[in-house]
């Protein structure tokens, strides 16, 4: 089944970021990552509001993990951190 990578930043350093998103974009792509969501307009109605909101859509859940632990996005992540916070989570979706 297909999964749901969700994310939601508050980024802290734009120039670093930049970087993480333009390298994040070649992990996930490589994976069969499918992004859905990628900023743009959002409501928050409950929890921690964070200005970012990225989902991206993976042929299953271990594709996505995948994703993560690739050296290539652990290479993006470098740059995330201490440029960001964030919360990650892989959902597999219904059927």
């Amino acid at each position: 089944m297909s999964a749901l990578w969700i994310a939601h930043v508050t980024v802290t350093d734009d120039e670093a970021y930049g970087k993480y998103a333009a390298i994040a974009t070649e992990a996930i792509a490589a994976h069969g990552g499918v992004f859905l969501a990628r900023g743009g307009r959002h409501i928050s109605l409950e929890g921690t509001d964070r200005p970012r909101n990225v989902v991206a859509r993976f042929p299953s859940v271990e594709a996505a993990e995948a994703c993560y632990r690739s050296e290539l996005y652990q290479e993006a992540l470098s740059h995330a951190k201490g440029a960001s916070e964030r919360d990650l989570m892989i959902v597999e979706e219904l059927e």
